[in-house]
């Protein structure tokens, strides 16, 4: 045992919690990124488990995504599934001024109970939506600043930005060597500049 790698523990597995008000798009979030799958989903009964393994360097590292329903009838249950998550993703909705107004109730719950040491993404999803909008990015970022947490915003529907967000996660988590970070790094710029490219083709298309 004293031979054991000491980053073995905080590699195998990563337990990352989806908070957020119903109707967000917390499940599809992780069925993306999971599996690629985009389309439309019911709502979260209790709670939902994702898994998926990545390869940076010929390291497997086991993600663990627990997808908590929205429902007030169900909050009862997600403080079981806060416990021992190492990173938290809390969810609104760019299209839903009161997903976003409800952030800090989802937050205070999820610091009481989470480890002192998680780490916090605000995601502003559905920006397939942006002509509806009604949460300017400014500030979603300016929370986000505010409280010293990720921000990125993302369209489950699409795929935008998801991976480059659970990437960061990976790697802001700790316990990855340089050499894995900066393959990870490569993957991030990587999916921005396929990113750009694929919004460069859109704006150029009509």
């Amino acid at each position: 045992m004293d031979n054991q790698d000491p980053n073995e523990f905080t590699l195998n597995p990563f337990k990352i919690v989806l908070l957020g008000e119903t109707g967000v798009g917390k499940t599809l979030l992780a069925l993306q990124f999971c599996e690629g799958i985009s389309n439309e989903t019911d709502p979260t009964i209790a709670v939902a488990f994702h898994t998926k393994t990545i390869e940076i360097d010929e390291k497997e590292i086991k993600i663990q995504i627990w997808d908590t329903a929205g429902q007030e009838m169900y909050r009862s249950l997600t403080p079981m599934y806060i416990r021992n998550a190492q990173a938290a993703i809390v969810v609104y909705d760019i299209t839903n001024k009161e997903s976003f107004e409800k952030l800090d109730s989802w937050i205070n719950e999820m610091l009481l109970l989470a480890s002192k040491n998680v780490l916090v993404a605000i995601v502003g999803n559905k920006i397939d939506l942006d002509q509806i909008r009604e949460i300017p990015t400014e500030r979603g970022e300016e929370y986000s600043q505010m409280k010293n947490f990720l921000f990125y915003e993302t369209s489950a529907k699409t795929g935008e930005c998801v991976n480059l967000l659970f990437l960061e996660i990976v790697k802001k988590l700790g316990g990855l060597k340089k050499q894995e970070e900066k393959k990870v790094d490569q993957n991030i710029k990587n999916l921005e500049e396929n990113e750009k490219k694929e919004e460069t083709k859109k704006s150029g298309c009509c």
